[in-house]
């Protein structure tokens, strides 16, 4: 198991880039798995998570519009 710092360091990590792609959002989900189900961080992370998730959509929607 990870420790917060750990998990929040490589979250940081993950989506710094400017192209998020699919595999990058289940990389996500298992280090949310490695924090307790109580934690405060693990709570904040999944509801980034699915923010990025609905950018990431839209995005992509408008990429496809545009092609």
């Amino acid at each position: 198991m990870l420790t917060e710092k750990e998990v929040s360091r490589s979250w940081s990590r993950m989506f710094t880039g400017s192209e998020i792609e699919m595999a990058t959002f289940e990389r996500a989900e298992q280090l949310l798995e490695e924090l307790r189900p109580e934690s405060p961080l693990r709570h904040r992370l999944t509801t980034e998570l699915e923010e990025l998730r609905v950018r990431h959509s839209q995005n992509v929607g408008v990429a496809v519009e545009h092609s």
